[in-house]
């Protein structure tokens, strides 16, 4: 589902105007973003969590020239965990 399906889905369930949905969902994307940003974590109970995780530096491979070792520095991912309800609907 891409994000056009997403807002057309949304607006057939709640009611709302396409183009009342897509401003919905881009203001919800842009609030995870900015907390997000923040070092803060989004949860949803039933739902799921939004959260950023550090990445430690480590040492990795050249796969171009397997004999080369190269550094990879520490970054942060921002990663998305399931909740309970979610994994239950999922494997029904």
């Amino acid at each position: 589902m891409n994000k056009a399906e997403l807002v057309a889905k949304m607006a057939e369930l709640s009611g709302l105007t396409k183009k009342d949905a897509e401003a919905s969902l881009n203001a919800f994307m842009e609030t995870v973003e900015e907390t997000l940003v923040e070092g803060g974590k989004v949860q949803l109970v039933g739902f799921g969590t939004f959260d950023v995780r550090e990445r430690k530096p480590r040492k990795g491979r050249n796969p171009r020239d397997p004999e080369q070792v190269i550094e990879i520095p520490a970054s942060k991912a921002p990663v998305f965990k399931a909740g309970k309800t979610l994994k239950e609907k999922i494997n029904e």
